[in-house]
């Protein structure tokens, strides 16, 4: 394991190994037991862990879930709607919009990404003489 690996990792799952992913512990171990460097990032991102785990837990009050509800109810979040057969058959057809958009969109993007292609190929063929060229065109 490169110590850049080693300091992305410390920085995402922190300083115990225990939570890094299965498959890049015993590296990480190995690389903290023989680099100065990788040990004191693993320490560093240890002592954050300590201080996040202090942190006060921040939990929202009744009163402010309730207005949240209250907020997403009124700006119409939440709200069953009649005819809801008619919005999911609305949904598959977008859907299907959708899809056919994209095949066409697809179609008409190669073909303007090959047209230079196909303009090079001409210009070359064009820039090519021969002894048959000559004769053809009266040169």
């Amino acid at each position: 394991m490169i110590r850049e690996r080693f300091e992305y990792l410390a920085d995402a799952y922190g300083g115990d190994l225990r939570r890094w992913p299965e498959a890049e512990r015993e590296a990480a171990r190995a690389l903290a037991a023989t680099d100065l460097q990788a040990a004191a990032l693993l320490r560093e991102a240890d002592g954050l862990d300590a201080l996040l785990d202090a942190a006060p837990r921040v939990v929202a009050s009744h009163a402010l879930r309730e207005r949240v509800i209250a907020a997403a109810a009124g700006a119409g979040l939440g709200r069953r709607r009649r005819g809801l057969g008619v919005m999911a058959w609305l949904s598959g057809a977008g859907w299907a919009a959708a899809a056919c958009a994209g095949a066409v969109f697809g179609v008409v993007l190669t073909g303007q990404m090959t047209a230079d292609i196909r303009a090079d190929t001409v210009l070359y063929q064009a820039s090519l003489t021969s002894a048959d060229d000559t004769e053809v065109l009266g040169g």
